[in-house]
């Protein structure tokens, strides 16, 4: 039985061409939950443009996993936290002091980039958020990081990586891959979202659509990827849905029963 959903926002519960939750999949949350499945958003987003737009409503979901699973939490408070390591960071800044690259740096309640450039502001267009403020990096010495944003092609990633051995790669979007500490991912938090509420992992299910939903989607009961999923995603899970667009998360709580 199915007691716990987690689902992805972008390209998944939020479609990329409107930038809204379609009503099909409005009506397939309420069902879920009139049934009393717990539902989680599980997104790389940060929390202060996880509602960019209101996208997101006024649902009551019942916790959340963002950055990646780095930072995780209820209504009731934190649930689970994983930074940057220290020396990352300080290999990272040393890097952008001698060789400048658009970055992006996600503190627990506060985003800054050390440069703006096209391609950044094609990505935040591309998923209808504002542009970050302009900052200075080296206070990332001295506060936590729980996520970055390289703005990067994946060729062009591997060298300050290569500087930042606690620190892995996912990819969702052509602009920019996500930076988290080396295993740490939404599998993770998923893992300590269900401790918390005592539910075990072949009780769940999880959407998803993006390379950084990949561990989830192998780790939940039942991995579901939108039909708007690129073909690593789709075969990381054990139903592939409709696409955002055309009710891919009513069609898929239907086809196992949910609702």
């Amino acid at each position: 039985m199915i007691r716990a959903i987690f689902f992805d926002i972008d390209g998944t519960l939020v479609s990329f061409s409107t930038h809204r939750i379609p009503e099909s999949t409005w009506r397939a949350l309420d069902e879920a939950r009139r049934k009393g499945v717990l539902l989680f958003i599980a997104t790389g987003r940060h929390t202060s443009v996880m509602q960019e737009g209101h996208i997101l409503g006024d649902f009551p979901y019942d916790g959340y996993i963002t950055l990646n699973g780095q930072y995780c939490y209820t209504r009731e408070g934190m649930v689970h936290q994983n930074c940057v390591p220290p020396a990352d960071i300080r290999a990272l800044v040393e890097l952008l002091d001698r060789d400048p690259f658009p970055c992006l740096f996600m503190e627990k309640d506060r985003i800054y980039a050390n440069r703006i450039d096209d391609n950044m502001r094609s990505a935040h267009k591309a998923v209808n958020l504002p542009l970050p403020e302009v900052a200075d990096y080296h206070r990332a010495l001295h506060h936590d990081v729980y996520q970055l944003n390289f703005f990067l092609t994946p060729e062009e990633e591997s060298y300050p990586l290569s500087r930042m051995p606690g620190c892995a790669a996912t990819r969702w979007s052509p602009y920019f891959s996500d930076i988290t500490p080396r295993g740490g991912s939404k599998r993770i938090g998923i893992e300590k979202m269900l401790a918390h509420f005592g539910i075990p992992a072949s009780d769940t299910m999880a959407f998803g659509d993006g390379g950084n939903d990949i561990e989830m989607l192998r780790f939940a009961g039942v991995g579901v990827a939108m039909g708007n999923a690129g073909e690593e995603v789709r075969l990381a899970a054990d139903y592939v849905t409709d696409d955002v667009d055309h009710d891919g998360i009513q069609n898929a709580l239907r086809r196992f029963g949910v609702i």
